[in-house]
């Protein structure tokens, strides 16, 4: 291409960094989107107690240096030929830490964390909760503004960043001090590496990253119920120059040209239009649907959240999630059901079915449109004849049920017609998986040649800060799908229908879902 006849020197290139659950990765992008270098380290979550999901801070920052500096190793190139750093990040885990030393008070707390279920399920049925939502209703019924009817339906999740936060604030003694004297950061992992990566000079988040924290909803109607505000950062654009690192770190200053939550993977996917649905099957599964310029009233437990904030257009999705997908397949490959994950595929495809058996994928409770975090994870319906095959079949199984699940409370409560699929994450290279998912939604599923779509998200959005790429329809050019996978026996009634010799199948998991939930509860 042009730019690599320029000479070595002259070309430039975008890193991308992807903080997920069980992971940090490192891109280098060149201008054919292209990975020229990578580097990959492991996060090691923290179970202090029963419930409680952490992560060490330290070694969070260790991490992204290490794989930041690995990455351009990697692509034998120099920091120099770095033109912008885009960051994307996981959901909701967050910390606080001293404004004046940058040093936290306490781990990260995972947005799998159920520490705050019990504030939640009391705050949920408050009376203060009532009557917010009574007065709401009010209000609605007599503007018809679409913000109040759902600030009357809405209702908060251990997902959410909020009541966490509350948790730390009323536990953590010398968190609740450096409130009282001001000098306390609240962050979730993109503004604490913003302020780590510049030194302390700057404390901001993006709008998407605000937007699923459950403190500044879609709408901004929560706002005046906490008086954590204070130790919020302000929000900015997702495609914004957040400022630059600090030479120290990496030699040279690089400018962060972007932040972004999960939903940067949308972004990655070109999902640019209204209908367009991204599936993120990775830790979790994150399915997003783009809403257009309005946000999505939901009455299932689907969130609205900012896609994404470029200059002065807001794009919104409406999410739903399920917390167990490579978290159970982990679980059954830590019970050594399996050596590789790779062997998966296959063994589910070694038997005609999964002999009865219903696996519940709940680790972290149920999400939309459940909405139970006191469910249990459980397998159902074991016989002397179920194999290690039977086990992994059930367990694959239970990722594509989920996503029938949240693809149906999506076409349910959205209304809007489904334009196309993508499907990303280190789960979508299971093909039972994405076949048993086409099949269950009786529609094509597309899977990208990159897996990674949160990091290629970024750096798209980064890129086109800069100038990298020019265009959206240029970013569409680039994209190339690895597979696509067609529905296998769909029924005549219709799309939606799942494959008839899986009805009765869905109805076990079904009963065993209900078995499995507000497990618990105290007696």
């Amino acid at each position: 291409m042009g730019s690599q006849r320029n000479g070595f020197k002259k070309e430039s290139f975008i890193l991308s960094v992807d903080v997920g659950t069980t992971s940090i990765r490192c891109h280098v992008y060149d201008k054919e989107a292209t990975i020229r270098g990578s580097c990959t380290t492991k996060v090691v979550p923290l179970y202090p107690e029963v419930g409680h999901v952490e992560m060490e801070p330290d070694a969070l920052w260790k991490g992204f240096i290490t794989v930041v500096k690995g990455a351009v190793q990697d692509a034998g190139l120099q920091m120099r030929q770095i033109e912008a750093l885009g960051i994307s990040t996981q959901r909701g885990t967050f910390t606080t830490w001293d404004r004046k030393t940058g040093v936290p008070f306490h781990n990260f707390i995972s947005w799998q964390d159920q520490r705050a279920a019990d504030l939640v399920k009391s705050w949920n049925r408050s009376c203060t909760m009532k009557a917010i939502h009574g007065v709401m209703k009010g209000l609605y019924f007599m503007t018809r503004q679409k913000r109040l009817l759902a600030a009357s339906l809405i209702v908060f999740s251990t997902q959410h960043v909020t009541f966490r936060l509350v948790w730390a604030l009323t536990y953590y003694k010398q968190v609740r001090q450096a409130v009282t004297e001001g000098n306390c950061c609240f962050g979730t992992i993109d503004t604490w590496l913003l302020f780590k990566l510049t030194k302390g000079h700057i404390h901001s988040t993006d709008y998407s990253n605000a937007s699923a924290t459950g403190i500044f909803d879609s709408y901004q109607v929560w706002c005046m119920l906490y008086d954590a505000l204070s130790l919020v950062s302000p929000s900015c654009c997702t495609s914004h120059d957040f400022g630059s690192t600090d030479p120290s770190i990496f030699g040279v200053s690089i400018p962060i040209m972007s932040m972004a939550d999960q939903q940067a993977a949308m972004f990655g996917e070109c999902c640019f239009d209204v209908g367009d649905v991204k599936i993120t099957m990775g830790t979790g599964t994150f399915m997003n649907i783009n809403t257009g310029s309005k946000p999505h009233t939901s009455v299932a437990g689907l969130y609205p959240v900012v896609g994404w904030k470029i200059g002065p257009e807001v794009v919104y999705l409406a999410e739903g999630n399920a917390a167990d997908t490579g978290t159970a397949i982990k679980w059954a490959q830590e019970l050594e059901l399996f050596s590789d994950v790779q062997e998966t595929s296959a063994m589910a495809y070694s038997v005609n079915d999964s002999d009865g058996v219903c696996f519940v994928p709940s680790f972290s409770g149920l999400q939309a449109p459940l909405n139970d975090p006191k469910a249990c994870a459980s397998l159902m319906g074991l016989k002397p004849s179920t194999t290690k095959s039977h086990l992994v079949r059930a367990i694959l199984e239970s990722v594509a049920f989920r996503n029938k699940q949240l693809y149906e409370t999506m076409l349910k409560e959205t209304h809007i017609p489904i334009a196309k699929i993508r499907v990303d994450g280190g789960v979508s290279s299971n093909d039972f998986v994405m076949q048993l998912t086409a099949d269950l939604f009786s529609r094509k599923v597309a899977r990208p040649e990159h897996h990674e779509m949160s990091c290629l998200g970024a750096a798209f959005v980064a890129g086109l800060g800069v100038g990298f790429w020019r265009t959206r329809e240029d970013l569409k050019k680039l994209h190339n799908m690895d597979q696509e996978f067609l529905p296998q026996g769909a029924p005549k009634e219709g799309a939606g229908s799942p494959n008839r010799e899986y009805i009765p199948i869905l109805q076990s998991w079904e009963r065993a879902l209900r078995r499995s939930m507000n497990w618990y509860s105290k007696p």
